[in-house]
C-alpha cells in the first residue's frame, strides 16, 4: 500500500489507527475538523476537511492515497430526544458525507475504503427467544441477521453501507464494512467513561442483579484487525462483525475495571424494572437499557475470513484502558 488515509484523525478511534499504522511502517494520511484535538505525539500529515457533509471537499486529502478507513461520522447528538430533525443531522454528515468521500476517492483512483459502521444496524440488543425445541437460547447477532436499526443513528450507518456497496458496483471501488459494538480503550468518552469515573469515586453501584452479556472489542484488537483489512484482499466485499470474544455482564466488566485500578467496589441489589424506571424517570433510559441489556455478537466468520484472533484479551484490555496504556 502507498498511503492510508484516516478520516477523523483527531478521535479515539482515529489516534490510536493512526500511531498503529506508523509504527507498523505504513505512510498515512489523517483528516481532521479541530487542529487542537490532533495530539503532538503522532508525527503524521493532517488535511482539514470542516464539517463533513455533502460538500466536503477530500480531493486534497485523496492525493496519492491507496486506502481510506473512514472513522469520522456523527455518533450522537446532544439533547437529541428534543430534536425533531434528528435523522437529517445524523444522514448529512453519515451518509452524504460518505457518499461525497466514497465518490471522490474513486474519482482519485483510490482502491479501497474500509468503512467504521456499528452492529446498531442489525438491532439494539439479544433478548432471550424460544427455538423450535421450546427451550430458552440466547440470540447472538451473526453477519448473516437482516438490518434492524432502532434509531436514527443506526438508520444513518445503514444508509452509508448501501451508498458505499451502490458505488462499488459502479466505480470498482473495493468495500469493507466492519460493524463495531461499545469499543473501550484508553481515552474513551461517553458511558464507559462515566461509569469508570463512579468506580474510582467508590460509590455504591446498583447493579447486583444484572445478568446479561455484552460483547466489547478493546481498541487495540479494533486497530489489529482494521490493518489486517488493509492488506487482506479477502476482505473485499465483505461485512464483519467484530469483538473480543470474550463477552461480559456489567457487574464483571465493573469488577474487572476496579481491580485494574485497585479500587474495591460494592454492587448493591435493585430490582431491573426499577432501574429502568428510575433511567426512564431522570432521562438516561437508553443508558440503562445498554448496563442491563444484553447484545451479544458471533465473530467466527469475521475471524476465520481473515484468519484472525483478537491479540489481546479483554482483562489486559481493560487494564489498559484503566491504566492509560
Amino acid at each position: 500500500m502507498k498511503k492510508v488515509l484516516v478520516t477523523g484523525a483527531s478521535g479515539f478511534i482515529g489516534q490510536a489507527l493512526s500511531q498503529s499504522l506508523l509504527n507498523s511502517g505504513k505512510s498515512i494520511r489523517g483528516t481532521f475538523r479541530f487542529k487542537k484535538l490532533i495530539s503532538k505525539n503522532i508525527k503524521a500529515e493532517y488535511v482539514p476537511v470542516g464539517d463533513i457533509n455533502n460538500k466536503t471537499n477530500w480531493k486534497n486529502a485523496l492525493v496519492d492515497i491507496d486506502c481510506v478507513i473512514h472513522c469520522a461520522g456523527r455518533t450522537h447528538i446532544m439533547n437529541e430526544e428534543k430534536n425533531s430533525e434528528i435523522l437529517k443531522i445524523y444522514r448529512s454528515t453519515n451518509v452524504d458525507g460518505t457518499k461525497q468521500l466514497a465518490k471522490q476517492a474513486a474519482e482519485a483512483g483510490v482502491k479501497k475504503i474500509i468503512f467504521l459502521s456499528s452492529v446498531k444496524v442489525i438491532g439494539e440488543r439479544t433478548e432471550h427467544r424460544c427455538d423450535n425445541l421450546s427451550s430458552n437460547k440466547q440470540y447472538i447477532f451473526s453477519h448473516k441477521d437482516d438490518p434492524n436499526p432502532q434509531d436514527p443513528y443506526s438508520v444513518s450507518k445503514l444508509e452509508a453501507e448501501k451508498i458505499l456497496w451502490e458505488i462499488s458496483y459502479k466505480t470498482g471501488l473495493e468495500v469493507v464494512v466492519v460493524r463495531l459494538p461499545l469499543v473501550y480503550g484508553h481515552g474513551v468518552k461517553g458511558n464507559l467513561s462515566r461509569l469508570m469515573k463512579l468506580i474510582k469515586f467508590g460509590l455504591p453501584l446498583p447493579f447486583n442483579l444484572v445478568n446479561n452479556t455484552r460483547s466489547l472489542i478493546g481498541i487495540d484488537n479494533l486497530v489489529d484487525l482494521l490493518i489486517r483489512c488493509i492488506d487482506c484482499p479477502k476482505a473485499v466485499g465483505k461485512t464483519f462483525l467484530v469483538s473480543d470474544g470474550e463477552d461480559l455482564s456489567t457487574p464483571k466488566l465493573i469488577y474487572h475495571i476496579a481491580s485494574s485500578m485497585k479500587q474495591k467496589v460494592y454492587l448493591f441489589s435493585v430490582p431491573i424494572f426499577l432501574l429502568k424506571f428510575i433511567g426512564f424517570i431522570f432521562g438516561k433510559q437508553k443508558e440503562i437499557d445498554r448496563l442491563a441489556g444484553s447484545l451479544k455478537i458471533d465473530n467466527s466468520y469475521t475471524k476465520e475470513i481473515l484468519d484472525w484472533t483478537p491479540p489481546i484479551s479483554t482483562e489486559e484490555g481493560i487494564r489498559r484502558m484503566v491504566q492509560g496504556k
